[in-house]
């Protein structure tokens, strides 16, 4: 392992040198998944990769207090782009994702990248490898200040080449170029709405493709003259945007979730690690879906879960297993389509995880499908049949995460805290904040 780190150093230093590159992005994530970077030069890289560079962390959303503030950003060699939109010729620019660690060299417990790795390592200890495929969906708006739209376009829709067209094949273009596979990219379902799809990978490598992804798609819509938007649910009555997440465990090469026998093609722990995926994700939304904008998404009707179902076919439910062509048994996986484009990718994958194993080691057993339109049945139908929601507001979800041993052993202690207290804040300063609905609807008439 020691040796292999080695080789990467002296490999990405060569790299460094044969591209002119005078400065290096330091990215990292705070616990909110906002992408955080400061830039050294070339002369301190060698430096930076043994020691570590210092900053601030108290001064980072849930990271240190401020007496403990001290705190080290270590570059991971294995993670070096050059940034396409910057020189390229003389004095190119680079970017490398960090682990963030105190200056005795342990790792810090509040850095997301650390919570996934702990997770990972646990699935690894099972003899597990974890897949992912997020589907992150966004908007193009003529700028930042409101939600004029670029185009009238639905899904699969082939406008006319305007400004959004480009954008996206220029998007894609420049994901390819940092190393960022791409399998689809596509007009959704509502006007000015869009999604480029990453090829599916190990969890760790596409937590680091979402935070690139994000960056990218507003870089290029800026350079474009507009504006990209995560925000969950950005105009009142038309679909919002979601991240569904495909996934899978591998176990010495071979899909763990895979058994031709089944009439779904689902083996014993693809069906544990769903219903663990159902039987926690109450708890675990808050996480997936951490916004208070991410709740007015999630409302029926409007082709976002509410509901702890499962299918094949159905898109309404919670977890959608896609049917696998004969002779691809490697693409079996499940869909969890409940989260959101805004969350923290790292914390994200790390519930999903987590809430997966537990189903497995404690063999929960699956429900029953339900192929039916669970919008369209009737609560009592719902409730005899023991279909549970979703938490319906942030407050709802933050007490549910507050609450759960899992998401509380996922997370560590330090991420946990930071992240409920963090979210109790939000929910506060919402709730005191007069909105235009209350405004125009009450104003006028008490």
């Amino acid at each position: 392992m020691a040796k292999r780190q080695e080789e990467s150093k002296e490999y990405l230093l060569r790299t460094v040198k044969e591209h002119d590159v005078k400065f290096i992005k330091l990215w990292f994530a705070d616990i909110l998944g906002n992408l955080k970077s400061f830039a050294i030069t070339a002369e301190e890289l060698e430096n930076a990769l043994t020691e570590g560079m210092g900053f601030d962390g108290s001064s980072i959303e849930g990271f240190a207090r401020i007496d403990e503030s001290d705190m080290l950003a270590l570059p991971d060699p294995d993670t070096f782009q050059l940034l396409p939109w910057r020189p390229q010729n003389h004095s190119s620019v680079g970017r490398m994702f960090c682990d963030i660690i105190k200056p005795g060299g342990e790792p810090f417990q509040g850095d997301p990248r650390y919570v996934l790795k702990r997770n990972l390592k646990r699935a690894a200890d099972l003899g597990f490898t974890f897949y992912v495929g997020p589907e992150l969906e966004y908007f193009y708006f003529k700028d930042s200040k409101g939600t004029e739209t670029l185009d009238a376009g639905g899904y699969f829709d082939m406008t006319p080449l305007d400004m959004a067209t480009d954008m996206r094949r220029d998007t894609v273009l420049t994901l390819e170029r940092m190393g960022i596979g791409i399998e689809y990219s596509h007009h959704e379902v509502a006007k000015s709405q869009h999604e480029i799809d990453m090829r599916y990978t190990d969890a760790m490598t596409m937590a680091d493709n979402v935070m690139t992804y994000r960056l990218v798609v507003k870089q290029v819509a800026m350079q474009h003259g507009c504006y990209a938007t995560f925000m969950p649910k950005p105009i009142t009555g038309i679909n919002g945007s979601g991240m569904h997440v495909h996934q899978s465990l591998f176990k010495n090469g071979r899909n763990a979730f895979f058994d031709e026998k089944d009439e779904y093609g689902l083996s014993k722990t693809a069906k544990h690690y769903i219903a663990g995926l159902l039987r926690h994700a109450p708890e675990l939304t808050s996480i997936t879906n951490q916004w208070v904008n991410s709740y007015k998404r999630l409302v029926p009707g409007y082709e976002a879960p509410v509901y702890l179902s499962w299918a094949r076919r159905n898109r309404a439910d919670l977890i959608r297993v896609p049917q696998y062509k004969p002779g691809k048994e490697n693409a079996t996986r499940i869909e969890l389509r409940s989260p959101d484009p805004a969350c923290n990718p790292y914390l994200a994958f790390s519930v999903m995880l987590a809430a997966g194993l537990e189903g497995i080691l404690n063999e929960y057993p699956i429900p029953e499908p339900v192929e039916e339109n669970v919008y369209e049945m009737s609560e009592m139908e719902r409730h005899r049949r023991g279909i549970a929601t979703l938490p319906s507001n942030l407050f709802e979800a933050i007490h549910l995460t507050q609450g759960s041993d899992l998401v509380r052993q996922a997370l560590g202690d330090h991420a946990f805290n930071a992240f409920i207290k963090n979210k109790k804040v939000e929910w506060d300063l919402f709730s005191t904040y007069v909105t235009d609905f209350e405004v125009e609807r009450y104003l006028p008439v008490l």
